[in-house]
């Protein structure tokens, strides 16, 4: 199947790109991405999307260094849940290699490793995409984001010895030599990061030894496996795709990238229809919608993938047994008829 990414990964996206003068919304939509759904970071979204959406925005703006001005505005916050545990890592060291070993946490696509031989240490970086597809900009994004990192340990003034790229220069070095200095280097045989063994000794100027204990629990008791089943990745991509109104078992298919056959085989294993799914998914986020008053009925409508108001409120009567004005009006809570 096709990986997934947190909506994390776009962090900054509609910022970057409007200094840009890029129509952030009209580039998604092109990709079959939500704006909206950006507000919800743990939402996971199609990772080629992502990468396509990075190189239109590159080729819209005129800037071959779209990803890293992405990356000049990463925290540790756009990596989820991890980001608490890495704060209380005693030393650099442990602090990357959690990072390493729980990647798919927040990001299927990446793959990177850390080794070390002869006093230096390597960190390489790779993007397993699933099919053929330039990702230039993604790659630059997801070195220079382990650049800051690494910095946010070691100080803002440390220096790698070398941040490799496989790909050739861009036209304009400027931003690459900003960012990571003089040691840029493109056309090597690998992407990321070489610098001295000795850093990863370096204890975390933010540890708190009291806190780290707690951390780790609390990260043990949230840690995924990097087995998500067919299920799980199915009611993710319906609610990415219900807003774009193109949520069909087709596109959550190519979405990640399995025929639809081996989708109704999945569900079926786990008792599941993809009709059934899709209106569980549909009831659970009207229940939310509609009892937020500051949402209109047309917004709603729209969000929930429907054609046309009259179209939603057909169904809301079926499902809940009253109109969606009803419901809000009453603000009891309750569920559809027939369900406890």
């Amino acid at each position: 199947m096709k990986p997934l990414v947190r909506n994390a990964a776009l962090n900054n996206y509609v910022e970057v790109s409007q200094s840009l003068g890029i129509d952030a919304r009209a580039l998604m939509k092109r990709v079959g991405l939500d704006p909206v759904g950006l507000a919800v970071q743990d939402r996971w979204i199609p990772g080629t999307a992502v990468i396509q959406l990075l190189e239109l925005s590159a080729a819209a703006s005129r800037r071959g260094d779209f990803g890293l001005l992405l990356a000049e505005r990463r925290s540790f916050s756009n990596l989820g849940p991890i980001s608490l545990v890495l704060r209380d890592e005693p030393d650099v060291r442990s602090a990357l290699e959690l990072l390493v070993r729980h990647e798919h946490m927040y990001n299927e696509m990446l793959r990177s490793r850390l080794s070390g031989a002869n006093g230096l240490a390597t960190l390489k970086v790779s993007l397993e995409l699933g099919e053929a597809m330039a990702a230039r900009q993604a790659t630059e994004l997801a070195v220079g984001a382990f650049h800051g990192v690494l910095r946010s340990f070691l100080g803002a003034r440390w220096q790698p010895l070398s941040v490799c790229f496989t790909h050739d220069a861009p036209a304009d070095p400027g931003t690459h030599r900003r960012l990571f200095g003089p040691v840029v280097e493109f056309d090597r045989e690998f992407n990321g990061i070489v610098f001295y063994a000795s850093d990863l000794k370096a204890p975390n100027p933010m540890s708190d030894p009291l806190l780290r204990t707690y951390a780790r629990q609390y990260f043990e008791s949230i840690a995924v496996s990097r087995d998500t089943t067919v299920l799980d990745r199915v009611r993710e991509l319906i609610e990415v795709l219900l807003p774009t109104g193109r949520c069909s078992i087709e596109q959550v298919a190519d979405s990640l990238g399995i025929d639809r056959r081996t989708i109704h085989r999945h569900l079926a294993a786990s008792g599941e229809t993809f009709s059934a799914v899709l209106n569980a998914t549909r009831t659970q986020l009207a229940e939310q919608l509609v009892a937020n008053p500051r949402r209109s009925f047309t917004e709603i409508s729209g969000l929930l993938g429907f054609s046309a108001p009259s179209a939603f409120s057909r169904w809301f009567r079926e499902r809940f047994g009253c109109s969606p004005r009803e419901w809000r009006v009453r603000g009891t809570g309750q569920r559809p008829s027939g369900e406890e």
